[in-house]
């Protein structure tokens, strides 16, 4: 559809877990103590979090006082807010499918 010379895209908003990608419902109350209903996983953790962003002070948008050492393990962070997401695939699938993609690229072996 295009509107006033752009041309937008209806995309589905959702929660996924950072660890494997599954879906998660977006009325989901995350506390520190929430898990993925597929990996048991911690949910409120950095990486799950809009306020995230490498290289950042902190690693955080938001002015923490003290920085969040293990980032993918729940913690106290009064600022957590659930990130929303359009991407379906994990993590790890992404690495998978980088990779794959180099060895399109340059091939299996070495010259």
């Amino acid at each position: 559809m295009h509107v006033g010379g752009f041309c937008v895209y209806y995309c589905h908003i959702m929660r996924v877990c950072y660890f494997c990608g599954t879906k998660l419902d977006e009325k989901l109350e995350v506390y520190r103590s929430s898990t993925c209903v597929h990996c048991k996983k911690d949910l409120k953790i950095c990486y799950n979090c809009r306020f995230h962003s490498l290289g950042a002070h902190m690693d955080c948008l938001e002015s923490i006082a003290e920085p969040v050492r293990d980032k993918d393990r729940s913690n106290f962070c009064d600022y957590f807010r659930f990130k929303d997401s359009t991407v379906k695939s994990s993590s790890r699938d992404q690495g998978k499918r980088a990779k794959e993609d180099f060895q399109k690229l340059f091939g299996n072996g070495l010259l």
